[in-house]
């Protein structure tokens, strides 16, 4: 809730990683390393190597979340527990979504413990 709190309205910006704007891998490598002191890649694709795979039963605050946004595309969030993850929207900027929202359901690839 710490990272929500200070990210929250942060506009979207594809290879964004300050106040003026964030994309989802971004977010996820900072908040990582501010809060966690984590050192992660920054690109989703590279952040999905790291740690190791869990099922959905499993999540726990700070797990990683994937999902499928496009052909060739995939976005990622960080679990904050009740079915709720943090990550920056497209259309939204920094928000909380629900992994049990239809869109969300039906495109989730995998969840992945790093610490």
């Amino acid at each position: 809730m710490k990272a929500y709190s200070e990210w929250y309205g942060t506009p979207y910006r594809l290879g964004g990683t300050t106040e003026k704007g964030i994309d989802c891998s971004g977010l996820v490598q900072t908040v990582y390393s501010n809060e966690f002191s984590v050192a992660l890649p920054r690109t989703t694709g590279e952040q999905k190597r790291e740690g190791r795979k869990i099922s959905k039963s499993e999540l726990q605050t700070g797990d990683l979340v994937f999902f499928k946004t496009g052909r060739r595309t995939m976005h990622v969030g960080i679990y904050m527990g009740s079915n709720r993850f943090l990550h920056a929207s497209t259309s939204n900027g920094v928000m909380i979504s629900g992994i049990t929202e239809d869109y969300w359901k039906r495109n989730y690839i995998e969840a992945r413990r790093v610490f």
